[in-house]
């Protein structure tokens, strides 16, 4: 019995977070977290834009407000709003942003936009980042194109930290799944060397008194070829 009220707790829960994805719109929200306080229902609403979420003077959020008091039953819920700094690294705007880029320009340029974000992703710092795209691109007969860049893990704990987003986009030839994978600036990889000014300089002498020592050896050599040859010739 507890089971089943867990499972039908979450369909719920579920419900509400894909409602507000669809009462604000494909490209606005990244993540919706409820939390659950003796004073009633926080929903924390992450976004890249803040501005057209809240509306003029909060009445898109009193409305939201209210629909989610009364369609899903909610005690007492308040909604806070997260702006989020950079919508770049955020994968689920990413995948949103290419699903609005690929119905608005049409899914023959799909490599265009996949390169376009992918570019724009590495050059906000992100250590690497993947995007793969499902569907009738550019034939009739459904493929997967994958493009990628940079270092980005697939297994183990160290992939834990990669934000991972899907998304669709309704094209004319049929519907797009789209998965983006992006590897933060600031994610910790237990196997990643670094390597500071220091240990390029040493490398740097290293490497450049191995070449005077091949140097050497070779004029060593071509004196001796030259010597045995003039021993050679007087003989």
């Amino acid at each position: 019995m507890d089971e089943k009220k867990f499972v039908t707790f979450k369909k719920e829960e579920l419900g509400v977070k894909e409602y507000i994805r669809k009462a604000l719109g494909k490209g606005r929200i990244s993540n919706v977290l409820i939390e659950y306080t003796p004073v009633g229902e926080k929903i924390v609403i992450s976004t890249s834009k803040p501005g057209l979420v809240i509306g003029r003077k909060g009445e898109k959020i009193d409305e939201l407000t209210k629909v989610i008091k009364k369609r899903f039953h909610f005690d007492n819920p308040h909604i806070e709003i997260r702006e989020i700094q950079n919508p770049v690294l955020d994968a689920h705007i990413v995948a949103d942003e290419i699903a609005i880029s690929l119905e608005r320009e049409g899914p023959l340029k799909f490599k265009v936009i996949a390169y376009r974000m992918l570019q724009d992703i590495m050059k906000a710092g992100a250590l690497g980042a993947e995007i793969v795209l499902s569907g009738k691109l550019p034939s009739e007969r459904a493929r997967s194109w994958r493009f990628a860049q940079g270092y980005l893990k697939k297994t183990g704990d160290p992939a834990k930290v990669v934000h991972r987003a899907i998304s669709q986009a309704t094209t004319i030839p049929g519907v797009v799944g789209i998965k983006v994978n992006i590897l933060p600036p600031d994610a910790h990889i237990h196997d990643r060397i670094f390597i500071d000014d220091n240990l390029r300089k040493q490398i740097k002498v290293t490497l450049e008194n191995l070449s005077k020592k091949e140097e050497t050896k070779e004029v060593k050599k071509k004196k001796i070829k030259s010597q045995g040859g003039k021993k050679d010739g007087s003989a």
